[in-house]
């Protein structure tokens, strides 16, 4: 079954919606998930972590059923800042004021950004598939370019490309998860139908765009001050990528996430695509299974 033994909720967190599943008993465990996709990226995973886990796995904002704040000229409410305090701010409304995060893509980005602004929340991070956005930015080549093409598409004006995603959503959706070739199949009906859905709701392809826009001003302008204080992730760090992607082609990641991490770096390829908790779930659960506290 898709996520059995999970509820499905909606919270209020300081006056924005939070759509998530909460499953399992034990420590608490905290999912986030990358773009264009919502928490149902965890379908696969999600259901073995809670056999030790209380886990929890929201839309982040912007992205699925989750708030999606009007957009404003200095994109400070889809900063990463900003998404933080609404994750950190559900994980203590449900009474856990300390916590493990687990991460992918965009959801990496912003739990990177949750280990710097509120370490003591943090016991441990784990990020898919990234290194820090400010090293990307800092080591633009050609072949990050045309690699990631749609980083500096995303992050036109308003409203240029969310007028051309809206003409087909669908279509988009394929192209855009196609980094690695996959047929429409590969992604499992009930996930690919939420991720569709969300996508189709008013505002989502806006707040998608936006989450890019502060990518390449208000989140650099953090980072950067993060940077300069000498602030860096306290916890234990463990990355992962995925061995047929790019991140592993492009840098050495445990070294680059090293100059960004106070604490132990550990981590390795992983044998799959972008989508690792899709593509090669096991995995991805037998790195977990040791890093992870329970």
């Amino acid at each position: 079954m898709f996520f059995e033994g999970f509820t499905l909720e909606t919270r209020s967190v300081d006056g924005h919606a939070v759509r998530f599943r909460k499953g399992g008993k034990g420590p608490p465990l905290l999912l986030l998930h990358g773009n264009p996709q919502t928490h149902a990226m965890w379908h696969k995973v999600a259901p073995e972590l809670a056999k030790r886990f209380t886990v929890v796995a929201p839309d982040i904002r912007g992205y699925g059923y989750s708030e999606k704040p009007p957009a404003t000229a200095d994109h400070m409410p889809y900063s990463k800042r900003e998404m933080a305090k609404d994750v950190v701010g559900l994980m203590h409304e449900l009474g856990f004021p300390r916590f493990q995060v687990v991460s992918h893509d965009r959801g990496a980005r912003l739990a990177h950004r949750v280990a710097l602004d509120h370490p003591a929340s943090v016991e441990r991070l784990c990020t898919m598939d990234i290194v820090p956005t400010l090293h990307h930015f800092e080591h633009v080549d050609m072949a990050f370019g045309l690699g990631y093409y749609h980083w500096f598409w995303l992050a036109q004006p308003h409203p240029g490309p969310e007028t051309i995603i809206e003409q087909d959503t669908e279509v988009w959706f394929d192209i855009h998860t196609s980094r690695e070739p996959k047929d429409k199949s590969f992604f499992h009906p009930e996930a690919r139908a939420d991720y569709l859905a969300a996508l189709k709701l008013p505002g989502t392809v806006r707040a998608i765009c936006e989450d890019y826009r502060a990518a390449t001003s208000i989140d650099l302008e953090h980072d950067r001050a993060s940077r300069a204080a000498g602030e860096k992730v306290q916890c234990p760090l463990l990355v992962l990528w995925g061995a047929k992607g790019k991140i592993g082609q492009w840098y050495k990641p445990l070294e680059v996430w090293g100059q960004y991490a106070q604490g132990p770096v550990s981590g390795h390829a992983v044998n799959s695509g972008h989508y690792l908790a899709e593509e090669a779930p096991q995995e991805v659960l037998a790195a977990l299974d040791p890093f992870l506290s329970a």
